[in-house]
């Protein structure tokens, strides 16, 4: 059975062409992307240890070890944080219960305070998992507009994966799918991410299952939504993490003249109010 470190390693392996790195071509391969005697040389590992952290039968590589394969690999520093989160998850430094529960959703008053100064702005707290926890008028006006705060406890994953409006909302739908799964990865624990995996994975069928398990970080770029009242919004996200109760706000601002101008028309009509979702 394979661990979420194999998983990435292979994954990222198999991702990586080896002409890329400098390596030859050695001609036909039974898998896409760079071989694993090439891999573990680079590393200064041998084939079969490598083999055996991508089989799962090697649960505690050495930080030296894991430090050798993110150079290996050619890691950037987004993807070096990942493989150590998830060697330290795989190694059982993170341990689950039987029955995974729910992340809390419960708001300091300052950063419920920080939202209201924000409004008519668009801004949310969230969550790793997708949980909607708070969020302004703007936020509703924008992403609200096609169903995403329907449910009682709106969460952006699930919206995502299982709501066909979703893919007529996000221009880039592909890409914002990849992004859910992997930041189910860093969510506020690993209870918390296996609870949704689970619950997740019979709705959303393979497009969710395959993207949860290949680990490749994603590369965030503007959001492109097709809202309902007309033209594309093209938004820029600034995100700050609230490191000590996992969670973050997120901030969309406009990425042009004419996402601005249509916003203005579009949240003009609002009154200002702060929204929290217990």
């Amino acid at each position: 059975m394979g661990t979420p470190l194999g998983d990435f390693i292979r994954a990222k392996r198999d991702s990586i062409q080896p002409e890329t790195l400098g390596l030859p071509d050695h001609g036909r391969r039974r898998s896409p992307g760079l071989r694993r005697s090439d891999l573990a040389v680079r590393a200064g590992i041998s084939v079969e240890y490598l083999t055996r952290l991508e089989q799962g039968r090697d649960r505690n590589p050495s930080t030296a070890v894991v430090n050798a394969l993110a150079d290996a690999l050619s890691l950037d520093p987004a993807e070096r944080n990942h493989i150590r989160y998830l060697t330290k998850i795989t190694g059982g430094a993170c341990t689950g219960h039987a029955r995974p529960a729910p992340a809390p959703r419960e708001l300091r008053p300052t950063v419920r305070e920080t939202l209201r100064l924000l409004e008519p702005g668009i801004a949310a707290v969230t969550n790793r998992l997708g949980d909607v926890l708070a969020h302004t008028s703007g936020y509703a006006a924008v992403l609200g507009a096609a169903g995403l705060l329907d449910a009682p406890a709106p969460n952006l994953t699930r919206y995502v994966f299982t709501d066909p409006r979703a893919r007529t909302l996000f221009a880039d739908w592909d890409d914002i799918a990849d992004e859910q799964a992997f930041d189910i990865w860093l969510g506020p624990s690993v209870e918390s991410a296996e609870w949704l995996s689970t619950e997740l994975a019979p709705l959303a069928g393979p497009e969710f299952t395959r993207r949860i398990g290949n680990h490749l970080v994603p590369r965030r770029g503007p959001l492109r939504l097709r809202h309902p009242s007309g033209p594309e919004l093209r938004l820029q996200r600034e995100t700050l993490d609230l490191t000590d109760d996992a969670q973050q706000l997120l901030v969309l601002l406009p990425a042009d003249d004419d996402t601005a101008a249509h916003l203005d028309r579009l949240l003009a009509p609002e009154r200002p109010r702060l929204r929290a979702i217990s």
